[in-house]
C-alpha cells in the first residue's frame, strides 16, 4: 500500500510541476520543461524514500532496490511521455 501511495504522490507532484510550468510559461513548452525538471526532483524523492526504508524500516538495500525502480519509473515515464507530447504541439 505504501508503494501505491508514494507513486500517487509522485503523480500529484508531477501535476503540480506541470501546473506551475503552465502558470509561469503559459505555453506547452513551459509545461514540457516543467515535466523534464520533475524527473531529477522525483529521483531525489525516490532516493529519500529508499533511504527511509533502509535506515528506519529495517529493509536491506537489496530489498529496497526494486521498490526504488518501481516508485521512480512510473511517474518518470509518465513525465517523459507528457514532455514528449507537449513538445510536439
Amino acid at each position: 500500500m505504501h508503494v501505491a501511495m508514494v507513486i500517487g504522490g509522485g503523480l500529484v507532484l508531477l501535476g503540480v510541476f506541470v501546473l506551475f510550468g503552465w502558470l509561469w510559461g503559459a505555453s506547452a513548452a513551459g509545461m514540457a520543461l516543467a515535466a523534464k525538471v520533475f524527473v531529477p526532483a522525483w529521483l531525489a524523492v525516490a532516493l529519500v524514500n529508499m533511504w527511509v526504508g533502509v535506515s528506519h524500516a529495517g529493509y536491506s538495500v537489496r530489498q529496497e532496490a526494486p521498490i526504488l525502480v518501481l516508485v521512480f519509473l512510473v511517474p518518470a515515464l509518465l513525465a517523459g511521455a507528457l514532455a514528449w507530447q507537449l513538445s510536439r504541439s
